[in-house]
């Protein structure tokens, strides 16, 4: 999503040296992503950046393994099998399988985050996800769907998600429109919530780490 911004010209298009400034308007003028929210977000990415007391981020900075970057991403290789940063169509054709409708639910996301989880553990044997990863992992998945989407429904269209991960731009000639309802913490951490109680249904209760109380999305 941030590429997208870049490539949008919400974000500077050589995505570095980003503000808090500039990553809340972004998010709030494209997304309709409250600015608290976005501050809250900026802290988290801010932390990838390896300078001493730095008040900016790059995009690269979030591909740094094991910060914010994680394994089993939903559209990029592992780590251990190289560049993290450059979209996989592989990796995302395994995503898609689990979007088995022309309307991809919560439920379609959990099924998707949790197969690209079981495929990280089962052929990456350095395999490893923090804490803060893994809530991440619920985040992005829920975002995707109610940022990207309907929030009232928890639903956004498939067309419009394939587009935003294997293109980086807005599907707006698919129909897509910036949200009218200003999306706020509170709604990311229902899905979030919703989406780790659909896990646990069908992972079993040793699947998720547990409730996650802050939102967090790296997306």
């Amino acid at each position: 999503m941030l590429n997208t911004l870049a490539n949008h010209g919400f974000l500077p298009h050589h995505g570095k040296d980003i503000s808090r400034e500039v990553t809340q308007n972004a998010l709030f003028d494209a997304l309709n992503i409250n600015k608290t929210l976005g501050s809250f977000l900026f802290d988290f990415a801010i932390t990838t950046n390896p300078t001493a007391n730095a008040t900016t981020f790059s995009l690269n900075d979030l591909g740094n393994h094991n910060i914010l970057e994680h394994d089993a991403s939903l559209s990029r290789s592992d780590a251990y099998f190289g560049n993290v940063l450059t979209f996989n169509q592989t990796v995302f054709d395994e995503t898609k399988r689990y979007w088995t409708g022309k309307t991809i639910n919560i439920k379609m996301a959990a099924k998707a985050r949790l197969a690209r989880i079981k495929t990280s553990k089962a052929t990456n044997p350095t395999y490893q996800m923090s804490d803060l990863g893994d809530a991440f992992t619920y985040g992005e998945s829920a975002a995707y769907v109610v940022v990207f989407g309907d929030k009232k429904s928890g639903t956004v269209k498939r067309s419009w998600v394939e587009w935003l991960f294997e293109h980086e731009q807005f599907p707006q000639h698919l129909g897509w429109r910036r949200p009218a309802e200003l999306f706020q913490s509170a709604d990311l951490d229902h899905y979030m919530e919703e989406m780790q109680n659909i896990t646990k249904t069908l992972d079993g209760p040793g699947g998720p780490r547990g409730k996650r109380q802050a939102s967090h999305f790296g997306w």
